[in-house]
C-alpha cells in the first residue's frame, strides 16, 4: 500500500487498509474503504483479498 508517494506497507486485509490511513493521519472511523476519491484500488477492491490474506 503507498500513501501518497510513500510506501507504508503490505496490507493482507480491510484492518491493514486502515491502520495505515491512521498512521497517516486519518481517522480510520470517518474512511469509506470504497471512495473512489480518497482510495485507488489496483487489482481488486475492498472485498477481494487473496488466499495469503487468509481469505
Amino acid at each position: 500500500m503507498t500513501i501518497g508517494d510513500q510506501i507504508a506497507g503490505l496490507a493482507r486485509g480491510p484492518a491493514d487498509v486502515l491502520e495505515f490511513l491512521r498512521r497517516a493521519g486519518l481517522d480510520p472511523d470517518a474512511v469509506d474503504l470504497s471512495d473512489p476519491v480518497l482510495i485507488e484500488w489496483r487489482g481488486g477492491g475492498t472485498g477481494e483479498w487473496g488466499l495469503e490474506a487468509g481469505g
